[in-house]
């Protein structure tokens, strides 16, 4: 019922997530990220436990595939659960459980992954990692944005639109975007909307 994309930009040392999905306030249930350590989605049958464990063991000096086996290794519902991330050497890793709804999956590359779960088809998180992927020259905002809008142009969320979320960190312990729709009927162009806002409201007050 979700796809997304984590990310990091290692000129920056940005971390990112962008999610979408038909469901209420994806914000607020599966992007995590701390600065300089990595980015987590946590979707699916969501724990949000999950995160933040992920997180920790990234900080500790684990690699993604250690700290999500280590976190999922105390998850009784991890068949349920789909997770991906990226830490701050640009490597990924992703678990789709076997009991995620198809149609379901994950691709990665360099500095990013895409990971859905009861999507339309496979071309979703296929068409969001070829844009993202092609479009380096592009602001990261920007640049996740126009992915995802590619994955919902491919087939999206089988069930249809509802909300969607997009947070950034760089150098601070608190996120440079943190972007919220949490019920709308085209989430992608409201959040795209709200990022065109932040262009032009709240990004030159972060330098005065």
């Amino acid at each position: 019922m979700t796809w997304s994309i984590v990310a990091h930009d290692a000129a920056s040392g940005a971390f990112a997530v962008a999610v979408t999905t038909c469901n209420l306030a994806v914000g607020a249930a599966c992007p995590f990220l701390r600065t300089g350590v990595g980015a987590v989605s946590t979707q699916s049958m969501s724990n949000r436990y999950l995160g933040p464990v992920v997180l920790d063991a990234l900080a500790r000096g684990l690699s993604p595939d250690l700290a999500l086996a280590s976190a999922l290794a105390g998850d009784e519902g991890q068949g349920l659960r789909q997770i991906h991330v990226v830490d701050r050497h640009g490597r990924v890793a992703a678990h789709t459980g076997a009991n995620c709804v198809e149609w379901c999956g994950s691709v990665a590359g360099e500095g990013f992954s895409v990971a859905g779960n009861m999507l339309a088809n496979g071309d979703v998180i296929a068409a969001t990692a070829e844009v993202f992927a092609s479009s380096a020259a592009v602001p990261l905002p920007e640049r996740l944005m126009a992915a995802l809008h590619a994955g919902q142009a491919a087939g999206g969320d089988r069930r249809g639109r509802q909300s969607a979320a997009l947070m950034i960190t760089t150098t601070e312990d608190f996120p440079d975007i943190n972007l919220r729709v949490d019920d709308h009927g085209e989430p992608l162009v409201e959040l795209s909307r709200l990022l065109s806002l932040w262009r032009t409201q709240a990004e030159p007050s972060q330098h005065t």
